[in-house]
């Protein structure tokens, strides 16, 4: 069966000829939405370590954590190249000769040809911009907004600390700076509908994205989303439901779009619900199922912006 979604690695693949892998890294940042610039609580699914690895609290600098790494992930997956991918919290919410120390860094070790930025929309400026656009005359170079919802309703409600505007904003600034720009969505938040979830697909696919990662929003330990979950308040999308609306979000996604995720990847000592989650095999196999029985593959819905369209 054909792809019916254009994915990480055959985007590398086309791109260098080869299997390139990312490698995540923690620099030690933090987010305006934890430490008291917006907020104190973070937004409500996210704990105090911000999805991250806890290497830079273990003392490993960029460079460590970089080679520690290459050599496993040579052998499970024969990467030949890797790009270093600062995940944990707020990519560029440091001052700007800290960022250039950090990204220098990791350009410098042997084989890395890149780097992946995760960031928030409302933290990034011209100078880091700027910064960034530098590297890509040398470098690939992917910058990761978390937008999560295009509905500010929702993006209120679980405490984003920024609205959809930012994210157009941000995505304008960045474009025609020849960086990629990766937006993030998660499914299943409170309060969204399906019908909902898919206005942010068509949103999404005309605002000139470069790549998408969707997330289903499961409930970790220590969050306002425990508290939800376990008082009834909130309860999680099945596992067919999720693999439904994936299916149908990327057929609103036009074909060039390089789908980076389609599930989460939870830390398991943290998770709570749904444990469904942690069977990745399974949930990609749904998916790709899904995409069959239902005829669907990415761009089928996608329709340009001088036609109509409905859900």
């Amino acid at each position: 069966m054909e792809n019916p979604y254009y994915d990480l690695n055959t985007y590398f693949k086309n791109s260098f000829g080869h299997r390139v892998h990312k490698i995540a890294i923690d620099a030690g940042m933090s987010c305006p939405n934890r430490d008291g610039h917006l907020s104190t609580s973070g937004c409500v699914y996210c704990n105090q370590t911000g999805s991250g690895t806890g290497f830079f609290q273990k003392g490993l600098s960029v460079t460590d954590q970089i080679q520690n790494a290459k050599a496993y992930i040579r052998k499970r997956f024969k990467a030949q190249k890797f790009i270093a991918y600062f995940q944990s919290f707020t990519n560029t919410y440091a001052p700007i000769d800290r960022l250039k120390r950090l990204y220098d860094e990791a350009l410098a070790v042997e084989d890395v040809v890149g780097l992946s930025i995760g960031t928030r929309p409302d933290c990034v400026d011209t100078d880091i911009l700027n910064l960034l656009q530098g590297y890509a005359e040398k470098y690939l170079i992917w910058i990761e907004y978390g937008l999560q919802s295009a509905h500010d309703r929702t993006l209120a409600l679980i405490n984003r600390g920024h609205d959809f505007k930012a994210f157009q904003s941000a995505v304008e600034d960045t474009q025609n700076r020849g960086l990629h720009i990766c937006a993030h969505v998660i499914l299943g938040l409170p309060g969204e509908s399906r019908v909902q979830m898919l206005e942010t697909a068509q949103i999404l696919s005309r605002v000139g994205i470069d790549g998408l990662k969707l997330h289903l929003l499961y409930v970790i330990k220590g969050t306002e989303m425990e508290k939800w979950y376990r008082e009834g308040t909130y309860v999680c999308l099945t596992l067919p439901e999720y693999a439904d609306i994936v299916c149908e979000f990327l057929a609103f996604m036009p074909k060039n779009i390089v789908i980076q995720r389609l599930t989460s990847d939870p830390h398991p000592g943290e998770l709570v619900a749904p444990l469904w989650v942690l069977q990745k095999a399974e949930i990609r196999s749904l998916i790709r199922q899904t995409f069959a029985t239902r005829d669907l593959h990415q761009g089928k819905w996608f329709q340009p912006v001088n036609e109509t369209f409905g859900l």
